[in-house]
């Protein structure tokens, strides 16, 4: 499976701007045929989370019939990060996937909210899982500041996710936790983690790129730099078996006793 992660630099609040910017970069992406483009979290607005609600996509539909046309295009898959979706009960980061054919593979909100960037203030937390196939590999997304929590990534790995994709939008002054709990969850999951960070800065923050391919032995397979990039990464599935193989952690786990 080719990747290709987008680490854009997001425009604060401007929609129209962040789009464009996507159709370009996808188009760049494209001449190295990928099989899945990753998007970083809220791809669209950046943490313009005061204004969130004037911004946030209806239901999703906007974003969704852009992402399908997308796909259908280029006939990739993609996983289209998040966007902020406006909802009955409020706005939620919703991560869209969607498959070469341009149809609906998996919808993700995030479960998790970071209250230090006053997350909970302006979104509601969803509450489902993860979990799609692409290209017949089973495959799970997590957006930011799920990586925090291990029991959630293996939640997903434990019910056959072969392949983490993160969205994120994480700062640069928190570097090396991204670095280092990335790694971690690939080693204890012993999956590949595909981590598409956000570059450049807002009102509030830097922001840290260095969006990573990691490979079930924890090795780190790809990683950009701090600007905005397209980084380029081939997975190889049969790394997954050998690694799981070799320390049979999902063999030897006693779960009955981890409540």
């Amino acid at each position: 499976m080719k990747i290709a992660c987008l680490q854009l630099d997001i425009a604060f609040g401007d929609i129209d701007r962040n789009i464009e910017n996507v159709k370009r970069e996808i188009e760049k992406a494209m001449k190295n045929e990928p099989d899945v483009l990753v998007l970083p979290e809220l791809w669209t607005t950046g943490y313009d989370l005061t204004r969130l609600d004037a911004l946030a996509d209806e239901e999703g539909k906007k974003s969704k019939k852009l992402l399908a046309g997308l796909a259908r295009d280029y006939k990739v898959n993609i996983a289209g990060g998040s966007i902020a979706k406006r909802t009955e009960l409020g706005v939620t980061n919703t991560m869209y996937v969607y498959t070469r054919q341009g149809e609906l593979a998996g919808e993700y909100s995030k479960v998790h909210l970071f209250q230090l960037m006053e997350e909970h203030k302006f979104l509601v937390a969803g509450d489902g899982t993860g979990h799609f196939e692409l290209d017949g590999t089973p495959c799970a997304g997590l957006i930011c500041y799920d990586i925090r929590f291990p029991e959630w990534v293996r939640t997903h790995t434990v019910n056959g996710a072969k392949v983490v994709f993160v969205a994120a939008e994480w700062p640069l002054a928190r570097l090396t936790h991204w670095r280092t709990l990335l790694i971690c969850r690939a080693i204890e999951n012993q999956c590949y983690i595909v981590a598409c960070n956000r570059a450049g800065r807002d009102p509030n923050n830097i922001f840290a790129g260095h969006s990573l391919v990691i490979d079930p032995w924890g090795e780190v397979v790809a990683e950009a730099g701090e600007k905005q990039e397209i980084l380029q990464a081939k997975l190889d599935f049969t790394k997954i078996e050998e690694v799981r193989r070799g320390i049979p952690v999902f063999e030897d786990r006693r779960p009955e006793l981890y409540k």
